[in-house]
Order: structure tokens, then sequence, then C-alpha cells
């Protein structure tokens, strides 16, 4: 404890000290537990009354606790393709739907066995499956002890037991192989340097994915804008999203950075900019007015991007790695 408050200390008195500790003890773990929290809360909420009205504030609560942790995508959250299990999205092909209604239609047994339904595919599960189901006027009208419903808990009894396994692992052994990373029995991050880059990766993947799928997404062209490819838009979600993904990278960009720094800024001219949009869907990219405030954004958060790459690579000394939402 002395060394990490010394440690601490440091960093407050340099302009730039990276605390990988703090990122694993006050970021991911955290972040991680609040997830599981959610979808816990989701599962209980799910079995006691699976009607659309009744379950979206939990569906809500459940989504915003994803997205703290969204950008860390590595360790356990990787393991047997959870990540794309939580969120399916980008989704330009509308897999998500006619999988749904393939199971309804089927009245497929699947949901009664939750090892079963941990096999589905990625796209009748999870949180866009839910998006789907809880808000979607051709689907959310069904009345509870139908299939929908069952097929909802079933779902959020899926979520829940991922993220108690990723919690779980995070806890019980990798955040002490990110934490001693270079260690001789560490197969993992075979050196310290591994492990700065991962976080950094997580950092600037997380302020990709905003620029180039969250908003790029239903930005498209000029010509040809694509609101109806917003994340989870049914739900009113895209900007909220967009909002508190740079919350939580601020967040980590704390730890890797300090403060002050010129990437704290960048991330903060980033969200003052999404906070004066009233456009809760995004809907905005239809119209060319409101499309510029949408585009500035973006531009932003780009900015933001090669600022934290210029400051926190130089200054950790690495680059960012390969991340697994890369090429969505």
């Amino acid at each position: 404890m002395l060394l990490r408050l010394t440690l601490a200390a440091l960093c407050l008195a340099t302009p730039l000290c990276a605390d990988l500790a703090s990122a694993i003890d006050d970021h991911i773990l955290p972040g991680y537990q609040r997830f599981a929290q959610a979808t816990a809360a989701l599962d209980a909420a799910a079995e006691t009354e699976c009607t659309a009205p009744a379950l979206r504030p939990a569906y809500h609560a459940a989504f915003d606790a994803w997205i703290d942790v969204a950008h860390l995508r590595f360790g356990p959250v990787e393991d047997e393709g959870r990540a794309l299990a939580i969120a399916f999205w980008p989704d330009p092909r509308g897999i998500t739907a006619r999988s749904l209604t393939g199971l309804i239609a089927d009245d497929d047994p699947v949901v009664k066995d939750p090892a079963a339904f941990a096999t589905v595919s990625v796209a009748a599960r999870g949180l866009m499956a839910l998006d789907r189901l809880l808000f979607d006027d051709d689907l959310s009208s069904y009345n509870a002890g139908s299939y929908p419903c069952h097929l909802i808990q079933a779902i959020a009894d899926d979520l829940a037991r991922m993220a108690r396994e990723i919690h779980t692992a995070w806890q019980d052994g990798h955040a002490a192989l990110l934490r001693n990373a270079g260690e001789p029995d560490n197969t993992t991050y075979l050196a310290p340097q591994e492990a700065k880059r991962a976080l950094l990766t997580a950092l600037l993947s997380g302020l990709e994915f905003n620029t180039d799928q969250r908003l790029g997404r239903p930005l498209g062209t000029f010509e040809r804008p694509r609101p109806r490819q917003a994340e989870a838009y049914r739900s009113d979600r895209p900007l909220r999203n967009v909002t508190l993904s740079l919350e939580a990278l601020r967040d980590l960009a704390t730890h890797l950075a300090g403060t002050p720094s010129r990437t704290l800024d960048a991330i903060d001219d980033a969200l003052s900019e999404a906070k004066r949009l009233d456009d809760p869907r995004l809907a905005g990219v239809s119209e060319p007015q409101s499309r510029i405030r949408i585009e500035s954004l973006q531009s932003r958060i780009r900015e933001a991007r090669e600022t934290a790459a210029q400051e926190i690579g130089t200054a950790l000394g690495v680059a960012a790695g390969f991340n697994a939402a890369d090429g969505d």
C-alpha cells in the first residue's frame, strides 16, 4: 500500500504518468463488477416480470454498464466469443432479426436449457437481441408466459452468466497477469510493455469505434445516410452510447496519462460536443444542419484519438496493437 501511495504521489507531481495498477483496480475491475451486478438485476427482473415495459429500465442499466467496459476488448471478455454474444453489432445484414424470428416461429425449446442456449448464434443473444425484443413494434407486444417472454428470460440469464464469468476471471487470474506482466511464469503478457500496449489499444480502439462505427455507420455518406444503422436506435441509445463511452474512455485515459494532459482536454472537447446534441437516435444524419454537428463530434473524437496515440503512446513507449474489434 505504501508503494502504491508513493507511486500515486509521483504521478501527481509529473505531467504524464501511467498508473497501470490503478487502471486495473479502479477502472477494469469495478467496471466488470458493475456489469455483473446490472445483468444479474436484469436476470432477476426478467424472472419476475418479463414484459417489455417492465424490463426496459433494467435493460438500460445493463447496457450502460456494458458501455463502461465495452472498450476492454482483451482478456476474458474475448474467451468463448463473449464480447460478440454480449453485443452483436454492427449488424448490417439484419442477422439478429432473422435469428430471433426463427427461434420464435419454431417455438425452439433451446430457451429451456441454459447450456444449450449458450451455443445459439450470437445474433440471437445479448443486448442487441433485447433491443429488438423490448423495443421493436412487431416483437415487443408479447404477453407474459409467451415464447418471447421465455426467450428474453434465456437471454437475460445468458448475459448474467457471461458477465459473472468475466468478472470472476478478472478477479481470480487475469488482473494478476496484467499486473505482473513480464514475470517468468506469465505466458500471457511476456513483458511489461505488453500490458501497457493492451491498455493503450483499448483506449485508442474505443475512440476509433465511436468515430467509425457508432457515428460512422449512421452517417453513411451525404447522399445516403443510414440512421437505422445506429447502435440500438430502437431504444434511443445511439448518442447515449457515444457519450457514456467517451466518459469511460476518459476515465481510462486518466490512469494512463494522469492529469493534466492534452488527451483529457481533447476528450473533454468531444464530450462537450456530444452533450450539446439533442438527438438521441442520431436521426439528424439525414438533415444537413444536424449532420454537420454530428460530423463535428466525429472529428473531435478523431482528434482525441490522434492526441492520445501521440501523447500517451510516446510516454509509454508503445504503439497500439491489434484489437478484437478491428475490422468490424
